[in-house]
């Protein structure tokens, strides 16, 4: 199964101040950029900091949302998965999806990272400063990326796409 990381960063790295920071903080087209890439491939995977984030699971795609939680309430559009990443991509490979897009945090990220499970990162770089903050991944990692394409989103926003050197 493809994995596609798809984070906006700050012009410092970080992805939010604290674990219940909202993400409003980014452009109008990264949002409109993340949608349309999050609908294409039809699934998000995320941990449940992150999705507690949100309003509500985001709409015309499956929410994989992974929890700790014992007994998550059942909600439309959201399937709460522990346990390893690999297993959880063949469960959904055997529901028939090809590709999902990785949205976050830090430590999810670093967990599909460590075990070479991302093919492609896209990182939306935004013109903030955040200084303090969550990076991106959490872990220690020395990785070879590959520059495939750069797109000018807005006269301040740049989206950067690197293929995962394995």
């Amino acid at each position: 199964m493809k994995i596609i990381m798809v984070m906006a960063v700050t012009a410092d790295g970080r992805i939010a101040k604290g674990a219940d920071h909202f993400p409003d903080w980014t452009s109008t087209e990264d949002k409109q950029f993340f949608a349309k890439t999050s609908k294409e491939h039809s699934v998000v995977i995320m941990g449940d900091k992150t999705f507690n984030t949100f309003p509500s699971p985001l709409k015309e795609r499956l929410n994989v949302v992974f929890t700790l939680e014992e007994n998550p309430k059942e909600i439309e559009g959201v399937k709460y998965v522990s346990g390893e990443p690999e297993d959880v991509l063949k469960e959904l490979e055997e529901m028939g999806y090809e590709s999902a897009v990785l949205g976050g945090g830090a430590f999810i990220n670093g967990l599909f990272l460590e075990k070479g499970l991302i093919d492609e990162i896209v990182i939306t770089i935004e013109p903030k400063i955040f200084g303090d903050g969550i990076s991106l991944f959490k872990g220690d990692f020395n990785l070879d990326l590959k520059l495939i394409d750069t797109e000018k989103i807005n006269d301040n926003s740049v989206v950067l796409r690197y293929k995962v050197v394995k």
